[in-house]
């Protein structure tokens, strides 16, 4: 009865595309717009929202990833397209959430969805286990935060390159993954499901990652770490909204993550404004539970205010990040993780994508124990890599090695203990 309506001004603003949207008013229909904004990598810096009486009507203040107005007209076009197909009736999924070790098949892969407990190596214990099992890693995203770790994988059979089909292998992956995420208790619940359907892939680790349990017991602020975020619950009683407000510092896709957590927490956002200056960001939704009622307990504040600060801080890049491009070969992301692992590098977060015979891959890296990687391990790993890595942030210098005085290092070398090798116990 009332098709949605998407304007495009880029005459109103000189430094930003103005994108108006107005349709009828639907639970997650927020999220949809938002993620459709940011697959098209756009930048949203300030935004209006309002949908009260069951009509929804947004402004975005969009921009490209250098900050400037989308004025390529194919690109134009894209957003209007997509926001529309976005909103049409068939559009939403939200699929049962499950903590899981999932394997689905799709039409040319599979899907493997694994949650768990974070360990140094997990990702290259899982890749050379999908490697033994003959099967190639097309694309992968992994997210690790307060201990814990999910991941994304699409999969093919190694022989045809297409998706494994046959029972009893799916049957024996998801076995082999189990097996490794319950090995030595380090998983609490890890468990086998199956899934027909597919979402979005950031939505969907938020869910897994939520599901998890990770916002729980967050770790406290490290010497060196970024600010926590600042998220603030109150209620407007006289409106039956609870309001929520969030300033941290800004990065790319924070709306998406914020208002994604908010839509699977089921709160459903009337009104928001949404700001981002000089690095910093400012965001104010006023939300009711589906059921119609703001938050009403303690409980409940407190636990959307620790789910949100997950949020944010999931996709905060931790580590040295490294970019891969190179031709892809079968078992080449077991590879690559076998030399992290055996340089005590642990990866916090990768993307893994191929690109027609190309594999561009990104990792952000740091020492095993949650120290800075020094510039001897980076050294190491592009050795054994090649060249077409490339480290896009600072590795910490290696510490200078102290000299010893002629008597000390005779001293020294006196009492130092022989290797086993030296005693014969090893052959």
């Amino acid at each position: 009865m009332n098709p949605p309506r998407i304007v495009i001004d880029n005459e109103s603003s000189a430094e930003a595309t103005i994108v108006r949207v107005d349709s009828a008013n639907e639970y997650g229909i927020l999220l949809e717009v938002i993620q459709v904004m940011i697959d098209l990598n756009l930048v949203i810096g300030k935004a209006y929202i309002t949908s009260d009486g069951g009509w929804f009507m947004d402004v975005f203040n969009v921009t490209d990833k250098e900050g400037k107005k989308i004025k390529d007209e194919a690109t134009l076009t894209q957003i209007e397209d997509y926001i529309r197909k976005s909103l049409g009736a068939d559009s939403r999924y939200i699929p049962s959430r499950r903590r899981s070790v999932d394997v689905a098949a799709a039409a040319d892969h599979n899907i493997i969805e694994l949650t768990g407990t974070d360990r140094p190596g997990l990702l290259s214990e899982v890749s050379a286990v999908l490697t033994s099992l003959k099967c190639n890693v097309v694309s992968a995203e992994i997210w690790t935060h307060n201990t814990r770790a999910a991941a994304v994988m699409r999969v093919t059979d190694e022989d045809t390159g297409l998706a494994v089909t046959d029972a009893e292998r799916l049957e024996r992956i998801r076995e082999k993954l189990s097996y490794l995420f319950r090995g030595g208790n380090l998983s609490r619940g890890a468990t086998v499901s199956s899934r027909t359907a597919t979402t979005h892939t950031e939505r969907r680790l938020h869910q897994m990652m939520l599901d998890d349990g990770d916002y729980e017991q967050l770790q406290r602020q490290a010497p060196g770490q970024s600010q926590r975020p600042n998220v603030t619950v109150r209620n407007w009683n006289d409106k039956d909204y609870s309001v929520v407000t969030i300033r941290c510092k800004d990065r790319s896709k924070l709306l998406f993550d914020t208002v994604c957590t908010l839509t699977d927490l089921q709160y459903v956002v009337f009104h928001a404004n949404i700001d981002a200056k000089d690095n910093q960001a400012y965001q104010e939704f006023y939300v009711r539970h589906v059921n119609g009622s703001p938050m009403n307990t303690e409980t409940e504040r407190l636990r959307v205010i620790q789910c949100l600060e997950a949020a944010i801080e999931r996709r905060v890049s931790e580590g040295v990040k490294l970019e891969l491009c190179t031709n892809d070969k079968v078992g080449l992301l077991s590879e690559v993780t076998r030399i992290f692992r055996e340089n005590s590098l642990t990866v916090t977060r990768a993307e893994v994508t191929t690109r027609g015979r190309m594999a561009v891959n990104t990792f952000y890296v740091r020492g095993s124990a949650g120290e800075a990687v020094d510039q001897k391990a980076i050294d190491s790993i592009r050795e054994a890599i090649g060249h077409s890595l490339q480290v896009k942030g600072q590795a910490e210098p290696p510490e200078p090695q102290k000299k010893e005085s002629p008597t000390w290092f005779l001293f020294a070398n006196l009492f130092r203990p022989r290797s086993l090798y030296s005693f014969g116990f090893m052959r």
